[in-house]
């Protein structure tokens, strides 16, 4: 405060008043610091389902089922279709690992060679499978009315439909089917079962407050989709896709085996048709044995992953799994019907 003298309009003094002087304006608050969400922190969230042991385990093995596909001319020692006359049906040794055929052909180069075929039948069928059944799912799940009515009619149409049978009469028609073909009918055959799941989610989502907020805002139809409900469906369509890349990765081998796929397309299936076609059941195991395996592994492989993405999904999966691995590093057993109680160890006193 500051002490003034002043005078009034007609030049009498007022006498000596108080002047309040203001106080000083605070200091402006900093600028917000930026958002530390990153891109890649974005792309380690998206990803999450795929932190737990079960999908890490799923990814290591399909990891070297891809690096068989991709490096197999350099890791099969022989060609596919290279003969060893001097070698026939001959037990795995250091030249032939996994043995030969009735024609001396070497069983671990058509496995090798097999790899790559049934992947890019696996996955070329999960990427066409999973986009027919997002679109339907989404579509048929956030539309009303007959349009809705209409989709989900056709996806429990596909559900009926004995997929088999179908593939078989597609694939006979052909006599050399292309492998987009065969990929093509798996996925026109497999797409029903992840589009009933994505409906009733999407269902679901388009009550939420986000999107009618979304939907109040004007904002368009597109923007709804693909902004506001996809990433929130993001582990259901991974489930989706793994789900029928395996119902793919079966088929194949099961058309192959009963002889529908040419043998010039080489997969483990055609493998396991040219065993049961000569007679090497059960003898000759090194020929049939090493096919099924990986089959059987490739299909642990992905159900593994599957069954990740299903504990991410499922709250309760969740939140079990949490209490299983937190009873394990404490060195509980999880399957006790009882939990045990551990005491302090009591101290004996003397007197």
């Amino acid at each position: 405060m500051t002490t003034s003298n002043s005078t009034l309009p007609d030049g009498s003094p007022a006498g000596t008043g108080l002047l309040v002087t203001p106080p000083a304006a605070p200091p402006a608050a900093p600028p917000a610091a930026p958002s530390r969400r990153t891109f890649s922190a974005q792309l380690r969230s998206s990803f999450a389902m795929f932190r737990n042991r079960k999908s890490i385990a799923g990814l290591a093995i399909l990891g070297v089922f891809v690096v068989v596909a991709l490096l197999g001319d350099v890791i099969a020692p022989y060609g596919p279709l290279e003969k060893d006359y001097t070698a026939l049906r001959q037990a795995p040794s250091w030249s032939h690992l996994l043995g030969t055929t009735h024609m001396g052909e070497d069983v671990f180069s058509q496995i090798v060679y097999g790899t790559r075929g049934v992947l890019v039948v696996g996955f070329l069928a999960g990427i066409m499978g999973t986009a027919i059944a997002v679109i339907m799912g989404v579509v048929s799940g956030y539309t009303r009315g007959w349009r809705s009515e209409s989709l989900s009619a056709l996806t429990n149409v596909f559900l009926v439909i004995p997929g088999l049978p179908l593939i078989i009469i597609v694939a006979s028609q052909f006599e050399d089917p292309p492998l987009v073909l065969i990929a093509a009918v798996l996925a026109l055959t497999g797409w029903a079962w992840g589009a009933r799941v994505l409906r009733a989610q999407t269902m679901s989502l388009r009550n939420r407050d986000f999107i009618q907020a979304a939907r109040a805002n004007g904002e368009p139809l597109r923007r709804i989709i693909f902004v506001e409900m996809l990433p929130n469906l993001l582990a259901i369509i991974a489930s989706s896709f793994v789900g029928t890349v395996t119902a793919a990765v079966l088929g194949l081998t099961t058309l192959a085996f009963i002889g529908v796929i040419p043998i010039s397309n080489l997969n483990w299936g055609t493998i396991l048709f040219w065993a049961q076609q000569n007679g090497a059941f059960p003898d000759y195991w090194w020929w049939y044995v090493p096919a099924g395996l990986c089959i059987a592994f490739l299909g642990v492989a992905l159900s593994l992953i599957n069954f990740g993405i299903d504990e991410y999904v499922n709250p309760r999966l969740r939140s079990a799994g949490e209490r299983a691995r937190a009873l394990k590093k404490k060195g509980l057993d999880v399957n006790d019907a009882v939990t045990a109680v551990r005491t302090a160890p009591q101290e004996s006193t003397t007197r």
